[in-house]
């Protein structure tokens, strides 16, 4: 199934004011808070001081660009109705709980009124266009009009499997840790998922543990459907690295700035658990975008079924099949000469040979 033209350019206009949006609070940030500050803020650098709070987080930074590449895809590319249905469900995840968390004594202390009844109408807006693209990328779809259609690609095994084992690997990892900060801080629950005035958070972000819980399940279901080589695999599955790439990276820049790959042998268990995770989280990202960014295999009729015959139509693998016994002569005609050479017969050209002028004698 693709998408039909008005389907696309609906998506692509959704896509595009979620886009519009995200941008407007990162320039907010950007302009008020300092840009050399606020990206030492995501990173959670101790000696961030940004001359106000951020309303966004790295996070936002990368749904910018995903929702610009999903609004392409949805012009163009034959994946176009999973790439709207994933930036839908990430819009809802990440969105909703910004309808009791902008209100919270917490955020009334740190922004004004007007900048929090502003992010509450964006919070609707986006709610309303996540919901928007799944339904259009539901109502939209139709089969393709010819054979020469674009359709939507599987992953290939090469890169299905990888996919699989990072993906998966890194949600359990993030669930893993998620369960340690319970053991460790269970004053913090629930406010770790649903916010509070003890948990930092910003205004158009979600609560880290509701956050990093949806991440975990957003990378399990694309590790498997990677690995099914479904037709949604691929945009699923880039839009669970591009999330966690930021996570990755940021720890990355984290063990680069405190030097603590220096002093690795004499932290403690945990914390060289944490800075290998987030190594892991950086290298899985980053291996994932670049297995999934090729276009995988189309489905063609073959004799193995959809999506596993991928040299159009051949037999596969095993022994040639035999020829059958040559069809007989015409009458009169005489076999062929052994070896190669030009066709015998004297009809010069390509094709069987005449047939004799005369039928033979008895005949």
């Amino acid at each position: 199934m693709i998408l039909t033209r008005g389907a696309r350019v609906t998506g692509a206009v959704l896509c595009g004011v979620l886009a519009v949006i995200v941008a407007s609070w990162l320039v907010r940030d950007a302009r008020a808070a300092e840009f050399g500050q606020l990206w030492r803020y995501w990173a959670g650098f101790y000696d961030a001081r940004p001359q106000v709070m951020p309303a966004t987080s790295a996070m936002d930074v990368v749904l910018f660009v995903v929702y610009v590449a999903v609004a392409m895809a949805a012009l163009r590319s034959p994946v176009g109705a999973p790439a709207l249905v994933v930036a839908g469900v990430v819009t809802l995840g990440v969105r909703l709980p910004g309808l009791w968390s902008i209100d919270d004594r917490r955020m009334d202390r740190l922004f004004a009124e007007d900048l929090r009844s502003r992010a509450l109408v964006c919070a609707f807006v986006a709610l309303a266009a996540g919901a928007a693209l799944v339904i259009t990328a539901a109502a939209g779809r139709r089969p393709p009009a010819d054979s020469y259609e674009r359709t939507p690609t599987r992953t290939g095994p090469g890169a299905a499997v990888p996919a699989f084992l990072l993906l998966c690997a890194a949600g359990a990892v993030l669930i893993a840790w998620e369960i340690r900060q319970g053991v460790r801080y269970p004053d913090l629950y629930p406010e770790w998922y649903v916010g509070g005035d003890r948990i930092a958070q910003g205004l158009t972000s979600p609560p880290p543990g509701w956050g990093t819980v949806l991440l975990a399940l957003l990378c399990v279901f694309a590790g498997v459907s990677a690995v099914a080589r479904a037709t949604f695999a691929r945009p699923f599955g880039l839009v669970a690295a591009a999330l966690l790439l930021p996570g990755g990276a940021l720890g990355v820049a984290r063990i680069v700035h405190y030097d603590l790959l220096d002093d690795f042998g004499s932290l403690p268990v945990e914390d060289r658990l944490m800075l290998v995770s987030w190594l892991f989280q950086a290298f899985a990202a980053a291996a994932v975008l670049i297995a999934l960014a090729p276009r995988g295999l189309a489905d063609v009729p073959g004799p193995h079924g959809p999506g596993q015959d991928p040299w159009h139509g051949s037999p596969g693998y095993g022994p040639a099949p035999q020829p059958g016994p040559a069809a007989p002569p015409y009458p009169g005609q005489q076999p062929p000469a052994p070896g190669y050479g030009y066709p015998q017969g004297g009809s010069g050209g390509f094709g069987p040979p005449p047939p004799p002028s005369q039928p033979p004698p008895g005949w």
